[in-house]
């Protein structure tokens, strides 16, 4: 195989990598926009994790396989 050729697939799996990127990356999008209008997840609360960082802020959601908050 010449030069020539090696450089055209490594073009060619470039762009193929590229674009399955580019459809994992939009369907994972829609899933985000779909669940969180379903209402499985709110991801507005989220969001402000990065404001509200603090060790004595509130929960945002129990974990059900907390052990801690069943001794209680």
């Amino acid at each position: 195989m010449s030069s020539v050729e090696l450089e055209q697939i490594r073009v060619y799996l470039y762009l193929i990598g590229t674009g399955l990127a580019i459809v994992i990356f939009y369907y994972y999008i829609i899933y985000l926009y779909r669940s969180e209008k379903k209402g499985k997840k709110d991801y507005e609360k989220y969001g402000s994790l990065a404001l509200d960082d603090e060790l004595d802020s509130k929960i945002l959601e129990e974990n059900p396989n907390n052990n801690m908050s069943k001794k209680e």
